[in-house]
């Protein structure tokens, strides 16, 4: 499959788009469940992006060979070849600080602002941002609102948000301007666990609302 392109001296990159689509998500994660299942040997890592696939070399790879190699990778028609996908239920209490601003800039009641949020399947296109950071397309466009023109210091650990049209989840206390709109208390990223990132590229994700006093004890729900 040509179109792979010199990533530095470290690796190789293939892009399949420049804006945030689904369809292209989907070919992602199919090309880079294909490089895996290829077992091409020089590659230490494989790392889907928005509509692109970074491929990592190993310190003593020959680069010449790996890119012969990616270039008879097949061309994915579609997310037929990636892996079988799974959905998570996170319970989520919705007492952002941002949630009454973005249900108004949505001209709705908060209530049915968390309901139209709480009703949509997502798909998790990439991790980033810090180790587990899921994003998540699928927000209804109704629902998008701006980042913050000032980001917060702290954002607290299991802090749900939107940033423009996209979702997340921040999995540890950091800075961050997108508006949060509430929190779950699943680990998302822990180092002992395998794999450690509990939300994997490819999976789906919903939001089950569960008051603040039930959230500790709340179970997050898994199915394949």
């Amino acid at each position: 499959m040509s179109g792979w392109q010199p990533l530095g001296d470290a690796g190789f990159l293939f892009n399949f788009a420049s804006v945030l689509d689904p369809a292209a998500n989907a070919r992602a994660h199919a090309l880079a469940a294909a490089v895996r299942a290829a077992a091409i040997p020089g590659i230490a890592d494989v790392v889907p992006a928005y509509a692109s696939v970074a491929v990592a070399l190993a310190p003593d790879a020959d680069s010449e060979l790996v890119h012969s190699r990616l270039a008879r990778v097949p061309a994915p028609a579609g997310d037929r070849e990636a892996r079988a996908t799974r959905t998570v239920v996170l319970p989520c209490c919705f007492d952002g600080p941002d949630l009454a601003e973005w249900a108004a800039h949505a001209d709705l009641a908060a209530e049915a602002a968390v309901a139209r949020f709480a009703s949509a399947t997502y798909a998790v296109a990439l991790l980033g941002f810090q180790p587990g950071f899921p994003y998540l397309l699928g927000l209804d466009p109704s629902l998008a609102m701006p980042r913050r023109a000032a980001p917060r210091p702290v954002v607290p650990a299991g802090s749900v948000a939107i940033g423009g049209a996209q979702a997340g989840i921040y999995p540890r206390a950091s800075p961050g301007g997108w508006r949060l709109l509430g929190r779950v208390e699943a680990a998302l990223f822990d180092p002992r666990r395998d794999p450690p990132s509990l939300l994997l590229p490819g999976d789906r994700v919903r939001f089950r609302p569960t008051p603040a006093a039930a959230l500790p004890g709340a179970s997050v729900e898994v199915h394949p």
